[in-house]
Order: structure tokens, then sequence, then C-alpha cells
């Protein structure tokens, strides 16, 4: 427990930015629904009226973190939170409800809780628990499986409940690992990935092998020191990998044989492929035999793209990602809740138009509007002010947290900073944590934050 002498010590600018985004909910949930006929802002029955319960709740929550858990107990008992998290993982797959097409929520009266919150906070936990042991090497090939295996397994079983969004989320804990001396290509390597998802979804497979293969030519030249000579060799090649489905345009080959743009392309690629692996063989470089890993792992995700997209995405998700590449922009269908964010937050100009008197807001253009959407309803009646205050609250709190982490004596502590801080900056979207409405999200969060704040204490000491 905390003595009456160190309460003063407690990190009270992030508990201010809690509080704050915690009043900015109640607010602007109570604006988003607001009910003439329901005007008392504790009326339970209407939603802001329970988002003031939760908030008591999660203060309460705050309470018992701070004063009353002794902290040693997060690092004890780590490896037994998170097998509870899995367990609860999935069991709700079977146990729980459905909303929106998916199986993770446990409903227990009016109270909805989602196992996937808590996960985050014991995968955390146990990260902290196995990167801050005496005999852990992040560098070594059994420390990155064991790390890789305490982050894949929930994502697995969060991807089979289908909130794949509440999985991706897991993919922030890289910015920590990077911290903790994970090599910053592991990072690269991640930011390619994406990018050769999203060319191959917005143009074709064909163009995806083109930059997959011109980034990792222009790669090897950089780590090999001879970046001149590979340019060269990129200049030349490039033209050749564009225009290759031409040979097919040749009468005495097209008459025989018919292949894909792809297939002709690997036909310029295999032979470089080649050479690079005869390169490996003789000169026994690690470098090299980690380009060609690389490639081969690379080729297998973008021709797994249509499976992923078709497969596994839900029919909203994938209508949403098509509307925001512009493969299929649909306003009065799944780009219309974003069509009519923009105008809701455009519409707020510099200033706002006002408490209650936000338009979009009043008259329901924009659906979810207190959960997935409420960012509009400030937008809408606090303007680019608003806004912009609100962003600079989340910003400061993750710097905040940043700052602290680095502070830390403690290697558990440490870990767990960064990687609070790294999930707060990853789900700075839809929904907006503290601040849009539910109460398994505030609870969630309430308890990973103040959990910090509760370790940061012993650094005083």
């Amino acid at each position: 427990m905390i003595r009456e002498n160190e309460y003063k010590k407690l990190d009270w600018q992030l508990i201010l930015c809690y509080l704050v985004l915690m009043t900015i909910g109640l607010i602007s949930i109570f604006s988003a629904v607001y009910d003439e006929n329901h005007g008392y802002i504790l009326d339970i029955s209407q939603r802001y009226g329970m988002q003031f319960i939760w908030i008591i709740t999660s203060l309460f929550i705050a309470f018992l973190v701070l004063f009353v858990i002794n902290p040693k107990l997060y690092s004890t008992l780590a490896w037994l939170i998170y097998g509870g998290s899995l367990f609860l993982l999935l069991a709700v797959i079977f146990l729980g409800i459905e909303v929106n097409g998916s199986n993770s929520w446990f409903e227990f009266g009016p109270v909805r809780f989602q196992p996937a919150e808590i996960s985050k906070i014991a995968t955390t936990m146990a990260l902290a628990s196995l990167m801050s042991s005496y005999s852990f090497r992040l560098k070594s090939l059994n420390g990155v499986v064991k790390i890789a295996l305490l982050i894949l397994v929930p994502m697995a079983i969060i991807v089979m409940q289908k909130e794949t969004g509440s999985a991706l989320i897991y993919g922030s804990f890289i910015f920590m690992l990077y911290r903790e001396g994970l090599s910053g290509w592991y990072l690269s390597l991640g930011i390619l990935a994406i990018l050769l998802f999203l060319i191959t979804l917005s143009f074709s497979p064909f163009i995806a092998v083109i930059v997959l293969t011109s980034t990792l030519i222009i790669a090897r030249g950089i780590l090999t020191r001879r970046p001149l000579l590979h340019i060269f060799i990129l200049a030349a090649l490039l033209p050749v990998m564009i225009l290759s489905p031409r040979m097919g345009d040749i009468s005495s080959i097209s008459q025989s044989v018919k292949l894909s743009d792809v297939a002709w392309l690997s036909m310029v690629i295999a032979p470089l492929f080649l050479v690079h692996l005869i390169s490996a063989f003789k000169s026994k470089l690690k470098l090299f035999w980690n380009i060609a890993l690389c490639f081969v792992a690379a080729v297998v995700l973008i021709f797994s793209v249509e499976f992923f997209f078709e497969k596994v995405l839900k029919d909203h998700q994938r209508a949403r990602i098509e509307n925001l590449l512009g493969i299929n922009v649909d306003l009065k269908g799944a780009g219309y809740n974003v069509h009519q964010s923009k105008i809701a937050i455009g519409s707020g100009g510099f200033s706002g138009k006002g408490f209650l008197q936000g338009t979009q807001t009043k008259f329901n253009f924009v659906p979810e509007q207190s959960t997935d959407f409420i960012f509009c309803t400030v937008g809408e009646e606090w303007g680019f002010v608003g806004s912009s205050f609100l962003i600079f609250i989340y910003l400061f709190m993750i710097i905040r947290i940043f700052n602290l982490a680095e502070k830390q004596k403690d290697t558990f502590n440490r870990i767990y900073g960064y990687s609070l801080a790294s999930i707060l900056f990853m789900v700075i979207g839809i929904p907006l944590p503290f601040v849009s409405y539910g109460g398994s999200s505030l609870w969630s969060f309430t308890l990973f934050l103040f959990i910090f704040i509760r370790l940061d204490l012993d650094r005083w000491k």
C-alpha cells in the first residue's frame, strides 16, 4: 500500500489526462445520443447515464490498483494471468454472445465483457516477465521464438472470434521490442509486409512482386556497401520486369504458351534469384540467406492476400478496406459512415457549432457516434480547437508514458510502460480509449494505465 507521504509522488499529470479524457467522453456521449425526454446526464436508461456508472466503477478500480493491490503481484502472477486470459479467450468462442458477427463478448445482465481487452494487459505482463528474466536474450533464436509465441497465440484465438481488428493491435508490441534491442530490420520488414499487402489489394500481385524485388535489390546494395552497382542493376532490370508480359504478345509464343503476367515476370526474376543463392552458397554470408528467406516469405504473403482478404476478413471489414483504398467507393454503403464523419468534423470549422448544436449529430447522420465515431461529436461541436485539444491530450499522455518508462530502474516496469504506450498509440482511432462509450474498454484501459502509474512509484523507493 502507498503510505500517506508517498501519494504526492504519483504521476498526477497522467492521472489528470485520464480524468480530462473521461470528462470529454461523458460530455461527448451525452451530446451524441442526447434525448430531450431524458435530459438528465445521470439518467441510467440512457448511454450517458450508464457511462457515468462505468466512470465511477473505473475510479474504484484505479483506487484499488493504487492503494490496495501489492504491485509485486503483477510480476509474480504474470504467467497465471496470461494463462487465465487465454482460457477466457477460448471460452468466449463457445459461451459468449455474438455482437456484429463477432463471438467475443460475455454478457452478464446489462454488462458486457470482452476478454480481448484483458488479454492485452495479460500479454504485456507475460512479455515483461519473460524479458526481465536473467537468462533471456532477445537477439537469440530461442528468445525470438518465445516472444513470437506469446504474441501470436492470443492473436490467433482473437482471429478465431472474428475480431480481426482487436488482433491487429498486438502488432504494436514491435515498438516495445525495438526499444529493447530487436533489430530495426524487423520493423522495416513489418512495414514492407503492410506495403505489399496494400499494393496487392490496390493493384495486383504483379506490381507487388516488382516492388518487392526492387526493394530487396536496393537493400542488398546498401547492406553489401555497393549501392551504385545495385542501382545500375535495378535500372536495367526494372523495364524488363515491367515489360515481361509483352513476351506473350509474340505470335510464335502466344500460339503455344498461355501464361499469366506473374508467370512471365517469374521468368525474369528466377535467374536473378538463382544467382543470389549461388552467391549465398559461395560466400556463406548469413545476410544473403536472410534476403533470400525474406523474398520467399514476401512472395508467399503476396499470394496469400486474396485468401486472407476473402476468407478471414468479414464482409464489412473488406468493404471498409476497399472504400479506404479507393477500390470500391460506396458512399451509401460501406463508405457512408466515414463520409458522414468527415462532413461532421469539417462542418465544425475552427471553433465548432457549440454544445448540443451539431446538426450531423442531432439528426443521426453518423451511426455509432457514441462509440466508433465519437470524435465526430468533438469535431462538429468544438471544431478545430476542440479536436486539437483532444489529440494533444492523447499525445501528451503517450509521450509522458514513454518518458516515464525510460526512467524505470526495473526491467519489468520499463517493458510494461513501453507496451502500454505502444498499444495506446496503436488504438488511437476507433473507438477512442477513455472517451468512447463502453464499460469493458474503459475498465481495461483504466487497469492498464493505473498499474503502470503504481509501478512507476517504485522508482522513488
